[in-house]
């Protein structure tokens, strides 16, 4: 039986196992899909010394923070920075350790089909590893991108402080990358005047428990188009399998 699994904290939230064992149910796979919750990033090396791994993805908080514990990564999360799969390889009587980025891949599908040419500029809520990866797919559409951040500021990275009535209807685009408003904190939403979203924004949160956050809901009130995280998460998860396979 081969063995996968999954690293972040908490992962309470997490889609991929659900996912992965129902795959492996309905295709009949010899295969097991583990939850690795790890407090601490340093503790990933010691998965390696309990069990043989096939396959692992990646999450919150981890997908830069597990960067320093690679031998390689693809181009794309070299490029961006952060990962969300990575293939585990014995060689020569050690792990070799690859990464890849399967969000890019995931957030592409999921949006494709829903830009429109008024949709010129996006704001991305949160810089951590997965904001990296939508920022890539837009900008490959030549959508400019500006980021609201608690912690970290830049010439395209505003305070929340700086959240106004303006920056939301400059931006087309209003994309979550937070867990604010995932289950189980279904109240918790973000801080933004929703009063000047309207029918010509994409709005996209990369949460999909619950099927619809708040977030969600007051913009969807005021007209606007919404999309949750699962066709990303189904995507990137798909892909993640593909390489896996490819490689091992």
């Amino acid at each position: 039986m081969k063995n996968y699994g999954l690293i972040g904290y908490p992962l309470s939230h997490s889609f991929s196992k659900k996912f992965f064992e129902n795959k492996f149910a309905n295709e009949n796979i010899n295969a097991n899909y583990v939850n690795y919750e790890l407090e601490s990033i340093e503790l990933f090396p010691k998965l390696f010394n309990r069990i043989s791994l096939s396959g692992l993805n990646v999450t919150i908080p981890y997908k830069k923070a597990v960067l320093p514990y690679l031998d390689e990564l693809d181009d794309v999360s070299l490029s961006i920075g952060a990962v969300n799969t990575i293939v585990p390889l014995l060689k020569n009587g050690r792990w070799f350790l690859k990464g890849f980025n399967t969000d890019v891949y995931g957030f592409r599908q999921s949006i494709r089909s829903l830009l429109k040419n008024h949709h010129q500029k996006a704001l991305i809520f949160g810089t951590g590893g997965a904001s990296k990866a939508v920022a890539y797919v837009l900008n490959q559409y030549g959508i400019t991108v500006n980021f609201i951040s608690r912690s970290q500021l830049g010439p395209n990275v505003f305070s929340w402080d700086k959240m106004n009535d303006n920056l939301i209807e400059q931006h087309g685009i209003l994309v979550n990358t937070t867990p604010v408003g995932m289950f189980p904190k279904l109240n918790e939403c973000l801080p933004i005047p929703f009063n000047h979203v309207g029918a010509n924004h994409l709005v996209i949160d990369l949460i999909y428990n619950p099927e619809e956050t708040l977030f969600l809901k007051n913009c969807k009130s005021k007209g606007a188009q919404v999309l949750n995280g699962h066709r990303m998460l189904t995507c990137q998860a798909l892909k993640s399998w593909e390489i896996w396979n490819q490689l091992e």
